[in-house]
């Protein structure tokens, strides 16, 4: 049974492989990486609570929406204790229902490229601020975990300037949809 009060290093990779649906889209997570509150150079919450970041702080099994570079919306699941500040970032997917809805949103381009990276998995599943704290068990998320462990992988983050060598991405290797970068740190 996943424990989403675990620290998000523990909890990443066994995202690999669940589903996740939002507004008629469903995907298979394929890639995420793990951020690891005030420790954690690179996170959100590295230097504590804002007004921002404040989901990420808690309770597990919820969500936290930010925006990137002012344009792409991308998605977290929030893990480890109420307070400490952890998440998941949801980095690429496959989608495997409601791929109508999912064209629609973002274009004609090759079905690998649908959700791969956190925006274009964000635009693919609609993905808005309001999904703030929003339980992933409903009613607008629906998170499923997954029925067997895939092959998983590990490496270093992608499209961070801190920390950049903690081996905190985790990826489902050889799978289309994963970013290219994959370079692999080692297999679980």
């Amino acid at each position: 049974m996943l424990d989403f009060a675990a620290p998000a290093n523990i909890v990443a990779p066994q995202l690999l492989g669940a589903t996740l649906s939002h507004a008629g889209v469903t995907l298979r997570i394929t890639e995420v990486e793990a951020y690891l509150g005030t420790t954690d150079p690179a996170s959100h919450s590295h230097n504590g609570m804002t007004r921002r970041n404040l989901p990420m702080f808690g309770p597990p099994a919820h969500f936290y929406v930010y925006r990137s570079y002012g344009i792409h919306l991308a998605g977290n699941i929030v893990c480890a204790e109420e307070g400490i500040g952890h998440a998941v970032l949801l980095r690429a997917g496959e989608i495997i229902d409601g791929l109508p809805l999912a064209l629609q949103r973002r274009g004609k381009i090759p079905f690998h490229k649908l959700a791969q990276g956190p925006g274009n998995l964000g635009k693919a599943l609609d993905f808005t601020l309001e999904l703030n704290r929003a339980s992933i068990f409903g009613p607008e998320l629906l998170f499923t975990p997954r029925a067997t462990a895939p092959e998983i992988t590990s490496g270093p983050r992608i499209g961070i300037s801190k920390n950049t060598d903690a081996p905190l991405r985790f990826w489902i290797p050889n799978h289309p949809t994963v970013s290219r970068r994959k370079t692999p740190h080692r297999t679980q």
